[in-house]
C-alpha cells in the first residue's frame, strides 16, 4: 500500500483576492510531501489572477495547473479541477478558507487504516474577515441517514477518496447552495463516511459569503434535495421510511439559514412546519425557535429578543471553551470571544 499517496486539493476562486494568499499559504505550508494543487478562477479582476501567475512561476511549487476564465458557477470551476486531479485523495479548499497544520497528513492516515472509508470529516472553526476564531462547528458519528436529516457536514474539512469521487459523479451543477451535501449523500449512500474528532480546516464568513450574503438560496437548494431524494433509487425507500423525520430537518435548516439572512417570520414559519413533522428534530433548535417568534411579533419588547440572543451567544461561548489552546493559534487565527458577548446581534 502507498503510505504517501497523492493528495490532489482544489480551490475555487472569483474575486478573492484579500482571502485568496491566506488560502494558498495553508495549503502549501503543509507538512505533507505529496500535493499537488489546482486553482480554478472565475476570471477575477481584482488582481487574484497577478497573485496566482507569480505562484505558478514558484520553484517547487505544488500548485500544478491553474486557469482565470468564465465558468458556470462554483460547481462547475470544482469539477473542472475534478477533471484534472490525479491523486487518490481529493478535496477542495474555497479562496476564503483555510487548512490547519498537519491535516492533510492526519487525513491520510485515516484512509490509510482504512480501505473501505470513501469520505472522511473532521470539526471545523469558523472566523471571520480578520481570521479571528468565532465559533466551533462540532459534528457527530454521522451515517447517510444522519445527512439525508440535513445534518451538515463542514465542506472545508471533508477529504474525499478518488475512487469513491469517480464511481459517484462529481458536482451537480443544479445546486448552488448545497452542491456540497448532494455530493456527499451521493457518496454516502455508496460508501462509508468516518467523523474525525479533529479540526482539519477554518471556514470564513464574511459579507460577501453565500452563507452570509444568500442565506435564502440555501433554503431553496435544501427542498431541491428533498425532491432528489425521493427519485432516487439509493434514497427513494430510505425517504419513504423516514420522510417526517427528513423534512422536520429540512425545515429545521432552511430556517436556520432564513433566520440568519434576517428573515425572521419566515425562519418561524419552517420551525412551525418542522415542530409538524417532527417535533424532536426542532426542539434542539428551542432557543432559536423562540428568538424567532419574540423578534418580529410587535407586542413582545425587543430586550426580551436580545435576551435569547445573548442566551445563543453564551451557549456557543461555551463551545469554544472546549477548544485546545495550542489550535487557537494556528495559521494566524485569534481567540475572539468579544462576539459572544456583544447585546447585537
Amino acid at each position: 500500500m502507498d503510505n504517501q499517496p497523492l493528495v490532489s486539493i482544489i480551490t475555487p476562486s472569483f474575486n478573492q483576492a484579500k482571502y485568496l494568499s491566506a488560502t494558498y499559504q495553508s495549503v502549501i505550508s503543509q507538512s505533507y510531501p505529496a500535493i499537488e494543487y489546482y486553482i480554478v478562477d472565475g476570471g477575477s479582476t481584482d488582481g487574484s489572477v497577478d497573485l496566482i501567475r507569480n505562484w505558478a512561476e514558484e520553484k517547487n511549487t505544488c500548485l500544478k495547473w491553474w486557469v482565470s476564465e468564465k465558468d458556470k458557477g462554483q460547481a462547475d470551476a470544482i469539477n473542472k479541477g475534478f477533471s484534472k486531479a490525479t491523486g487518490k485523495i481529493i478535496a477542495w479548499l474555497n479562496s476564503d478558507d483555510l487548512y490547519m497544520r498537519g491535516a492533510i497528513e492526519k487525513a491520510v492516515e485515516i484512509f490509510n487504516a482504512n480501505s473501505d472509508i470513501g469520505l472522511i470529516f473532521s470539526d471545523v472553526f469558523s472566523i471571520d474577515a480578520e481570521s479571528k476564531l468565532i465559533n466551533v462547528m462540532r459534528y457527530g458519528d454521522w451515517d447517510l441517514l444522519d445527512l439525508m436529516e440535513f445534518n451538515i457536514i463542514g465542506q472545508p474539512g471533508v477529504f474525499i477518496r478518488k475512487q469513491a469521487l469517480e464511481k459517484t459523479g462529481f458536482l451537480d451543477p443544479a445546486y448552488h447552495y448545497l452542491l456540497d451535501h448532494h455530493l456527499w449523500l451521493r457518496i454516502a449512500s455508496k460508501y462509508k463516511i468516518q467523523h474525525v474528532s479533529d479540526f482539519f480546516a477554518a471556514a470564513r464568513f464574511h459579507s460577501e459569503a453565500k452563507n452570509i450574503a444568500q442565506t435564502e438560496g440555501f433554503s431553496k437548494d435544501a427542498f431541491s434535495v428533498i425532491e432528489w431524494m425521493k427519485t432516487d433509487p439509493k434514497l427513494s425507500k430510505i425517504f419513504e421510511k423516514n420522510r417526517r423525520k427528513i423534512s422536520a430537518g429540512a425545515f429545521r435548516f432552511s430556517a436556520r439559514y432564513l433566520m440568519d439572512g434576517g428573515d425572521n417570520a419566515g425562519a418561524f414559519s419552517h420551525y412551525l412546519k418542522g415542530l409538524w413533522h417532527y417535533p424532536p428534530a426542532v426542539l434542539k433548535d428551542f432557543p432559536r425557535v423562540a428568538y424567532s417568534a419574540l423578534s418580529f411579533l410587535p407586542v413582545v419588547k425587543r430586550k426580551k429578543a436580545d435576551y435569547l440572543q445573548k442566551r445563543l451567544n453564551r451557549l456557543s461561548l461555551e463551545k469554544m471553551d472546549k477548544i485546545y489552546d495550542d489550535l487557537s493559534g494556528q495559521n494566524g487565527i485569534q481567540m475572539n470571544t468579544r462576539q459572544f458577548t456583544n447585546e447585537s446581534k
